[in-house]
């Protein structure tokens, strides 16, 4: 239930800043999906939170 929420917030986290992830490249990678409902694009960033999800526990990792 747990990951279930988490990823959840993630969803609502890179709808909200879609914008400024497309200029630094996430949000365009291949398993990144945008589903359009009632004329409202949604964006299912599969592929950019496995990348971010990676870069977080390499620096938790180091730290």
């Amino acid at each position: 239930m747990r990951w279930l929420i988490v990823f959840l917030l993630a969803f609502l986290v890179f709808n909200g800043l879609r914008a400024w992830l497309e200029r630094i490249g996430l949000g365009r990678l291949p398993g990144d999906f945008s589903v359009k409902v009632f004329g409202r694009v949604w964006y299912v960033p599969l592929a950019s939170s496995l990348l971010l999800t990676l870069i977080a526990m390499g620096i938790g990792l180091l730290v």
